[in-house]
């Protein structure tokens, strides 16, 4: 078909060349008609040039490649493998490809999520969590207003800078099961993705365990606040409820999370509804003299100004400073990984990840913003809670031999105080941190199934086995149970965050270094979908979250990267039979052809001459003398190539079997060679087409070795006329 032919849509069209035409809307306004065939519609160019100018795009009669076309298509669940292309038969038969099920085949036929209900609330459930009901003042009091801004905003930059990198792995390819840990084991390979997966796995653990003590500790305050107590209203108390709590929650993600979608909305309005509580409650300002002795006097500029500076004291058995105070509040910012673990499910991934967590952090940012503001214009940082105490309206006189236990710094139920109605400030704590305690609770067991799936750790296999129709790790939710429990018995919130912050950092990181290395290397695979990324704000992104590790504790961070080393030395020493198309063979590819572009320009001379051999030995293990020789020449320091010739026509199959075999013995024999057969050709011409077209560049062979002919007294004349004319 010609040019003009094949983009002449509505010549084809007239001339009826596309079979099965019913019929064809006509157009008299210049606008472009459509054509139906069945489920496809065809359009029609128009000869008026503003709409032919206008619809370039559709001139061509080929759809544009989307994943979404193929992922339903039941041919296209089963890869084909190297052989069917090369024209083998195939293992599957079409009949059995025709009557098998859709839900046999692994096709996912269920509902798709747009942006609003699979990405923008699961990740402001998970970004709401305890630090914006618990901890929030207790930061405006000890970094004051301005530096209180400015850890958000630094959180913010991180977050941001991740969500890029994530938009843009996450629409490269579709994530399965295992969320980050997919993602950066399929984009840097099993060696980073395993050690990362563990490092993740275990943050969510310890961030559920934050959450139900965030949850137990507010508890408590409600409580108190009644007059009552378990045992001593403190960490007993928070051992006890905690424990109770995660294991209601394990059994509750093991029976089933059908419920989880349908509640999702109504744990964020009530989430939305106490955050609006408190705004309300702070404009309307103090309602009774117990909430002024209390610390909240309303807007007032001079507590504001108090409350713009930095004023760190002694707390939680630490001397706090900025950056202690940034890794208590970073947990807070967490769960922007939310929608891209579930993008499979996703309508359009490409678009619904970067809008809905984009518009997650900047709702969410906001509401931190705000709360900072408000609570830092509206409450002084210390007061007794006794109504004599109150001065002249705004000076709290905290006495040497009385203790103030209100006021931003001491009392962590300002948010209470400050409301209209303090009940709902409860619900909204309770929604915020069991919901996402549920959360990482259900992704912690997933994970570990999807390592165990692709057998990376041997002692991950045990619980990796599911259960019933849809596969449930239980023995994933019973780990996730002890370890989340046993960091639970800590009971103080403080002290578990600065830890969840170091390895959620140490993830981002190296999210971002996924992002910059495979958009660096650029290997064929890498074609995101999402466009609106940067190569070097990904290298930001992560040298940004690895100096903030640094800056909280150096040793923390040096026990992290020791922790992902080690995991990542234990996977290259099992060296795992899975080849996922990573990066980093990329790199190695693109390093190893830098190479012998560079040593094309390098000239010959004798200090570097170095011999490199082509040797006739058929399967190097049939004539193991023969290529041990070439070897004691070579030293593994120079090119060495075994060459075999065969005169029959081999299949790919054929092929590859003998490639494998003969790099199996050369690894196993420790000898640094290259294997190349060449077929269906005389031996002569085969040699001599060895000789010339092996090797690449400055690396070709320039001796040619060959076995002495023992049979040369009963060959033919052919064959020994053959021989010495390849020795010629």
């Amino acid at each position: 078909m010609d040019k003009n032919h094949r983009f002449n849509v509505k010549k084809v069209l007239e001339t009826s060349a596309l079979p099965g035409v019913s019929k064809m809307k006509a157009s008299t306004d210049g606008n472009i008609p459509d054509l139906d065939q069945g489920n496809v519609t065809y359009p029609v160019v128009s000869s008026d040039p503003k709409i032919r100018r206008n619809s370039l795009a559709q001139l061509t009669r080929e759809a544009l490649p989307r994943v979404d076309h193929y992922r339903n298509c039941i041919e296209a669940t089963k890869r084909p493998s190297l052989g069917e292309l090369y024209g083998e038969p195939s293992g599957v038969k079409d009949g059995d490809i025709e009557s098998r099920r859709p839900e046999e085949t692994g096709g996912n036929h269920g509902i798709k999520l747009g942006w609003i209900q699979g990405v923008l609330i699961p990740c402001l459930l998970n970004i709401w969590g305890v630090m914006l009901f618990l901890r929030l003042s207790w930061v405006v009091a000890q970094s004051g207003i301005i530096q209180s801004l400015i850890i958000i905003g630094i959180s913010t930059v991180v977050c941001v800078l991740t969500t890029l990198s994530l938009s843009a792995i996450c629409t490269n390819g579709e994530v399965k099961g295992g969320g980050v840990y997919y993602i950066i084991s399929r984009s840097l390979g099993p060696e980073f993705g395993a050690s990362i997966g563990i490092v993740f796995a275990f943050a969510n653990t310890v961030a559920a365990s934050m959450n139900t003590i965030g949850f137990c500790d507010s508890l408590n305050e409600l409580l108190h606040s009644k007059g009552l107590q378990i045992v001593d209203g403190d960490v007993n108390d928070v051992r006890i409820v905690g424990t109770i709590a995660i294991l209601v929650m394990c059994i509750t993600c093991a029976v089933g999370m059908e419920w989880e979608s349908k509640a999702q909305n109504v744990l964020t309005i009530i989430i939305v509804a106490a955050i609006i509580d408190f705004i309300v409650g702070a404009i309307i300002g103090p309602r009774s003299v117990l909430q002024l002795a209390q610390g909240f006097v309303g807007f007032n500029l001079t507590v504001m100004q108090q409350n713009l500076g930095p004023g760190y004291r002694f707390s939680e058995n630490v001397n706090q400073d900025f950056f202690s105070v940034f890794s208590i509040f970073f947990p807070s910012v967490t769960g922007i990984q939310a929608g891209a673990n579930i993008s499979g499910d996703l309508k359009d991934p490409s678009k619904a990840i970067p809008k809905g967590t984009m518009l997650a952090l900047l709702i969410s940012m906001a509401s931190y913003v705000v709360f900072v503001l408000f609570a830092g214009a509206t409450a002084a940082r210390d007061a007794s809670g006794i109504v004599g105490d109150v001065g002249s309206g705004i000076e709290f006189h905290c006495f040497p031999d009385r203790n103030c236990e209100w006021g931003l710094m001491n009392s962590y139920s300002m948010m209470q105080v400050v409301s209209i109605w303090g009940p709902l400030i409860y619900a909204g704590c309770f929604a915020a941190t069991l919901s996402t305690a549920l959360t990482n609770l259900l992704s912690v067991p997933r994970l570990i199934q999807a390592l165990g799936i692709d057998r990376i750790y041997p002692g991950l296999i045990f619980f990796s086995k599911g259960y019933g129709r849809s596969g449930e790790p239980y023995r994933g939710y019973v780990l996730t149970f002890l370890i989340s429990t046993a960091f639970l018995l800590i009971a103080q919130l403080n002290v578990i965050a600065p830890l969840i912050s170091n390895f959620y950092l140490a993830s981002y990181a190296l999210i971002n270094f996924c992002t910059f290395h495979a958009a660096l290397v650029k290997p064929l695979g890498w074609r995101p979908e999402f466009k609106y990324y940067n190569v070097w704000l990904s290298l930001f992104g992560f040298i940004l979250c690895v100096a903030i590790m640094f800056l909280i504790s150096w040793v923390t961070s040096l026990i992290t990267f020791f922790v992902v080393f080690a995991l990542y030395l234990l996977v290259v020493y099992r060296k795992p039979d899975v080849n996922w198309g990573s990066s980093t063979q990329a790199q190695t590819y693109k390093s190893a052809l830098t190479s012998v572009h560079k040593l094309v320009n390098v000239h010959d001379h004798v200090k570097n001459y170095e011999p490199q051999i082509l040797v006739l030995s058929g399967k190097p293990q049939d004539r193991p003398p023969l290529v041990d020789l070439a070897h004691l020449i070579t030293k593994n320091s120079a090119l060495m190539v075994c060459g075999q010739v065969s005169e029959e026509r081999l299949s790919h199959r054929a092929r590859m079997n003998l490639t494998l075999k003969s790099y199996g013995w050369l690894h196993a024999n420790k000898i640094k060679a290259f294997y190349a057969l060449v077929d269906d050709i005389k031996f002569e011409v085969g040699a001599r087409a060895l000789l010339q077209a092996s090797g690449l560049g400055k690396l070709k062979p320039n001796i040619l070795m060959m076995g002495y002919k023992n049979d040369w007294t009963s060959c033919t004349a052919e064959d020994l006329e053959e021989y010495f004319t390849i020795l010629q």
